[in-house]
């Protein structure tokens, strides 16, 4: 049956045409669904009769850069749209004198051997981000084909992760003045990207109920995304002076005042990075160097050595994959040792032979 009632949403109509599903909801009466449904397929055949629209070609480079920069700016976070920028300049300096067709795989594949001098890392980040924009005029039919369809990544020596033990951490903070001992706690405790913390607002802390809300854009189509993050008691302790101790014109829980260029004059706002930080403190606490985003591996591998699920600690990072979450867990599990175990047992133990005990100097026997 096409048309039906649905309890709390209204008649509605709900069929399949060419393997496509059309639906809607919300029609008071039986027979406003089935006009309804009629009219989205008299919709859909007239569509269908109407000649195709002939796909634009030759679009300018440079014009298919500034479309994708401009989406990219409207539905990413500002470090993609940044990094993108970064690399489209480029991308322009090579290519902007010529149409999109005329980019063909031969020219990207010298450019991405260019850049592999730098490291192989640099050219897959620039393969990546060609390939979007490629896909992206694919995708509006500004292009036919992606000149980097069938390319591949350049091999990259892949190391473990240094991971910072807890106590180094607490090292490190303890190095810290006041307010940065807060921000880092707030980071460790909450695991959050740096990018979190640094939006995080007083509208984000609920001292209530013990949580804070973070947000990030690192989820597909880039909306701003909140999840809400339970407080330590530590961190509980810290957001509770913090806002005692608040100035009430700032909205923000972690915030500067610096000079703006654009503005020529200081404002206040929140951070944006504090990339000097950690090497100063790291360097004082006599430990390894680590970054901010090692905190979130640390304690995504402590979860996970407390056997905590992965679905739990999936849902604290604010990871969109599962196996994304499975990267950030650098402990050994139990199973992986008791695999080893096994392993061992497979093989009889031996007795190494007797090695002989040289008297005098005499090592005839080894001849």
């Amino acid at each position: 049956m096409s048309v039906y009632f649905s309890k709390g949403r209204g008649w509605r109509y709900d069929f399949i045409l060419k393997g496509q599903r059309y639906h809607a909801s919300g029609y008071k009466t039986k027979v406003e669904a089935r006009n309804a449904e009629a009219e989205k397929r008299k919709e859909l055949k007239e569509k269908e009769n109407k000649p195709h629209q002939q796909t634009r070609i030759d679009m300018d480079f440079l014009e298919l850069v500034n479309k994708r920069l401009d989406y990219v700016q409207a539905y990413n976070s500002k470090s993609h749209y940044q990094e993108m920028k970064y690399m489209a300049k480029r991308w322009v300096k090579a290519w902007g004198k010529k149409k999109s067709s005329e980019v063909t795989p031969e020219m990207i594949q010298q450019f991405i051997l260019k850049r592999a001098r730098v490291s192989n890392h640099v050219a897959n980040k620039e393969i990546r981000y060609l390939r979007a924009l490629f896909n992206f005029a694919k995708k509006w039919k500004w292009l036919r084909e992606n000149p980097l369809d069938g390319f591949e990544f350049l091999p990259v020596d892949k190391k473990l992760k240094h991971v910072p033990i807890p106590e180094d951490i607490e090292k490190v903070i303890n190095q810290a003045d006041p307010d940065t001992q807060d921000y880092l706690w707030t980071i460790r405790d909450t695991m959050a990207r740096v990018s979190e913390v640094n939006r995080l607002t007083w509208d984000d802390v609920n001292l209530q109920d013990k949580y804070v809300v973070l947000y990030t854009r690192k989820k597909k189509g880039g909306n701003l995304t909140p999840r809400k993050i339970p407080m330590t008691s530590r961190l509980f302790k810290i957001m509770e002076k913090r806002f005692n101790g608040r100035d009430t014109t700032k909205k923000w829980v972690f915030w500067h005042t610096y000079y703006d260029r654009k503005e020529r004059r200081f404002v206040a706002g929140p951070f944006k990075d504090r990339k000097k930080v950690m090497a100063t403190l790291c360097r004082k606490a006599g430990v390894k160097y680590f970054r901010y985003h090692a905190l979130r591996h640390s304690g995504a591998s402590v979860m996970d050595g407390l056997k905590i699920p992965i679905g739990s600690i999936q849902r604290i990072l604010g990871h969109e994959n599962r196996t994304t979450t499975e990267i950030y867990l650098h402990s050994i599990s139990d199973s992986e040792r008791v695999a080893m175990d096994i392993f061992e047992k497979g093989f009889p133990e031996k007795v190494p032979p007797e090695v002989p005990h040289i008297i005098d100097g005499d090592t005839d026997y080894l001849q």
